[in-house]
């Protein structure tokens, strides 16, 4: 059936909304859906041909949530109402959604908008993720200066004090004391580390980095470790610092080796490095017609759950003698290139994804 002159005049006027990942209907005050975006049809499994015209209450498990929306949108009783409900699908589970109805200035139609509340709860996640990194790099890199300076006047009055000392048991003392401050030393410039290195920017391929990394670790660990290969090959290259990502890529995959361990004297320790091409997805804030999927999966026996909120932060680790430097400086990289690392651990499977966006 031909569209009405009004429906190809909101299909014009809407037509921008498909280039969101939010599912995003226009209703007219009746509940009658004018326009349906892209990510809409998807999620429900109906071309927007077919939703047009229809009562777009019939969608939900519970219509009478909307009918009381529609209603208040029809008194003008408020700008915008957000409120969680579960949207039909074909043939499908149910989908959780959070709701947005807000209606739309000068046009006497009402926007709804709809995200699944596993990506909301994600969104807000990495938001935060973002937010407490910046904020942990101000910190880190503040304290680092304030401790150097004093750190270096400690050694100078121990090499000082150890050149009038006699007793070789009384310049052990400030050996010590040499020792531990080279020590603390050491630590500052790891932290310093991310803030000293320019961003030296060209093409970058992601297997050469996945294979220098690969070579890299199976020296390390010779036996006992196998690192298995699971490429898209169709992945274009792309503009960034090669050595930060091989960086990146390789505090990722020692972690995981350290975590595996027990494993490895077992000889049945496993990582995966997988990559993959991701299409219309958000993250940091943005969205990205495609980006990015590096996986470095391993068979370990997880994060901890006392850190696993926490394992991107300095200086928190989940192994004896470990620095907590590893990931935060992954993490600090991959930002650098408009990414984002993940983790999603359970006994058995650690999977660390990162994000970059391609061209």
């Amino acid at each position: 059936m031909p569209l009405s002159i009004e429906s190809q005049r909101a299909e014009s006027a809407y037509h921008v909304f498909d280039s969101l990942c939010t599912l995003t209907a226009v209703l007219e005050l009746d509940g009658s859906v004018l326009f349906a975006n892209a990510a809409l049809e998807n999620a429900l499994g109906l071309s927007r041909r077919m939703l047009e015209g229809s009562d777009f209450s019939e969608h939900f498990v519970d219509p009478a949530l909307l009918h009381k929306a529609m209603d208040g949108a029809r008194v003008q009783d408020y700008a915008a109402l957000r409120f969680e409900a579960s949207l039909r699908r074909q043939a499908k589970e149910a989908i959780p959604m959070q709701v947005i109805v807000s209606i739309a200035e000068g046009s006497g139609h009402v926007l709804l908008e709809m995200s699944p509340l596993e990506q909301q709860v994600r969104q807000d996640r990495e938001e935060r993720l973002i937010e407490q990194t910046q904020a942990h790099k101000e910190l880190i890199r503040n304290l680092a200066h304030e401790i150097k300076n004093p750190l270096g006047g400690i050694r100078g009055a121990a090499q000082l004090l150890e050149m009038d000392l006699e007793s070789p048991e009384m310049r052990e003392y400030t050996q010590v004391i040499v020792h531990e401050a080279d020590r603390l030393q050491s630590l500052v410039d790891r932290l310093l580390a991310p803030h000293r290195h320019p961003h030296l920017v060209g093409d970058v391929n992601i297997h050469e980095v996945c294979e220098r990394v690969r070579s890299l670790v199976l020296v390390e660990y010779p036996q006992g470790l196998s690192v298995r290969r699971d490429y898209d090959t169709s992945i274009p290259e792309f503009r960034g610092d090669r050595a930060q990502l091989i960086q990146a890529v390789l505090n990722i995959v020692q972690n995981a080796a350290q975590a595996l361990s027990a494993r490895i004297v077992q000889g049945d320790a496993c990582i995966t490095l997988r990559t993959r091409v991701a299409r219309q997805v958000t993250f940091g804030k943005q969205r990205y017609r495609l980006a990015l999927e590096l996986h470095v999966i391993d068979n370990g026996p997880g994060v901890p759950e006392t850190i696993r909120d926490r394992i991107f932060y300095p200086l928190v680790s989940g192994r004896d003698g470990g620095s907590g430097l590893g990931l935060t400086l992954a993490q600090t990289f991959v930002q650098r290139h408009d990414g984002l690392i993940e983790c999603d651990s359970q006994p058995g499977c650690t999977d660390f994804r990162i994000l970059i966006p391609l061209p």
